[in-house]
């Protein structure tokens, strides 16, 4: 089994890609020790000295670390994942491949009557935002959207990255702005 590494714009994470799915459908983020529980593999990462999260996307997992060096935690990651896949244990405890979509929108928040707006802000992150994002192994998702400012969730490496305030003032806002008026700002929650 070969795993390709590949640096991401935040220096404290590095995406693994196993040559085969992580996941069947959307993201999921682990950012505890107590979280990791319900996945072998983030278990296994976590128990990794330095390991402080693990993010999980279609094809690939990111690795986010400490103020550790990559040369004494790259080995032990590298070891961990090869032994979860070649053990053929279930990526999930409960043996589930899904992402954490479901979850993440029951905390949405948004007026009724802005429905339609954030339809359309949905489907601009959906296609042109989150297909950027994990090539960086990261993600973004909307939490809510109230008095023309749109919270989006930064996950993975997205989370903590020293450009992802570029990324989102910059790059995100206007979009959004270009292509829905009522959006004045765009926040991290």
């Amino acid at each position: 089994m070969f795993i390709q590494t590949e640096a991401t714009p935040n220096p404290a994470t590095l995406k693994f890609i196993p040559g085969r799915a992580v996941l069947d459908s959307g993201t999921m983020e682990f950012t505890d020790r107590e979280q990791a529980t319900r996945s072998p593999l983030a278990e296994k990462l976590f128990g990794v000295p330095g390991v402080t999260g693990v993010f999980y996307g279609s094809d690939f997992v990111t690795v986010t670390k400490d103020d550790s060096d990559w040369q004494h935690l790259k080995p032990a990651i590298l070891g961990a994942i090869m032994e979860h896949y070649m053990s053929g244990a279930p990526l999930m405890a409960d043996g589930s491949a899904g992402g954490d979509e479901a979850t993440d929108a029951e905390d949405e928040f948004f007026d009724e009557a802005d429905a339609e707006t954030v339809d359309t802000i949905k489907d601009l992150i959906e296609t042109r935002v989150r297909p950027a994002v994990a090539n960086d192994g990261g993600d973004i998702t909307f939490r809510g959207f109230k008095d023309g400012i749109v919270y989006l969730n930064m996950k993975g490496s997205c989370a903590g990255c020293p450009s992802s305030t570029a990324t989102l003032q910059h790059g995100i806002q206007n979009l959004l702005k270009h292509f829905v008026p009522d959006v004045v700002e765009v926040r991290p929650i």
